[in-house]
């Protein structure tokens, strides 16, 4: 990782140091709210996710009242009317069952995250795997391979915020497209995480 494309990402890296991304390995944990996330806000997403959790996940082992979301199996075999009833929409409930079924064969592509050294092993073809599926894009997949794995090279095309930050503090536009997005970034491929990471952290916005 060399931050020194930029200035600006140069003294961002100075001061916070090494660029560490974590990783789970944990495929379904974090692809099960990345579903949930498409194309809503934060807030309903994270309602949305609770209440799947408390309806249809399990207590944790001890003593603070924690809860484990649904396993695969669960979402796989709940009726449709079960999730609308949750307010997840029809269209994202059959995905939700849809991947849910798929789950295993997933988490085998997160297994070498796991190991020491492993971090963004798999990235590519655990990316491609889920792009296969209807309703799963680019920035549902750059999301998971991010968390479960710590993908240097993760990037979330398509959200909402995330082309108008790169385009702020690395051009000194107040907005961005994707496209400029990706091409500002483009210096630091195959770390192009470590740099969104360290500008989501700077403090720094647009207006």
């Amino acid at each position: 990782f060399e931050p020194r494309h930029h200035p600006f990402v140069a003294a961002l890296a100075r001061r916070r140091g090494p660029v560490v991304l974590g990783r789970t390995g944990a495929v379904w944990e974090a692809l099960l709210p990345a579903i949930l996330e498409q194309r809503i806000t934060g807030t309903e997403a994270w309602r949305n996710f609770r209440r799947l959790v408390r309806a249809h996940g399990t207590p944790a082992p001890g003593p603070l009242a924690l809860w484990v979301p649904p396993s695969p199996a669960t979402i796989a075999g709940l009726a449709a009317f079960r999730l609308t009833g949750l307010g997840i929409e029809p269209r994202r409930g059959a995905l939700l069952r849809r991947v849910a079924r798929e789950a295993p064969r997933y988490e085998a592509m997160g297994v070498a995250a796991r190991l020491s050294g492993g971090g963004g092993a798999g990235a590519a073809a655990l990316a491609a795997a889920m792009r296969r599926q209807p309703g799963i894009g680019p920035w549902t997949a750059a999301e998971v391979t991010l968390r479960a794995l710590g993908d240097p090279d993760a990037v979330s095309v398509g959200d909402a915020h995330l082309s108008n930050l790169v385009a702020f503090t690395l051009a000194g536009r107040a907005r961005g497209t994707d496209d400029e997005m990706l091409g500002l970034l483009a210096p630091w491929a195959g770390h192009r995480a470590r740099v969104i990471r360290l500008l989501e952290t700077s403090g720094v916005g647009p207006p």
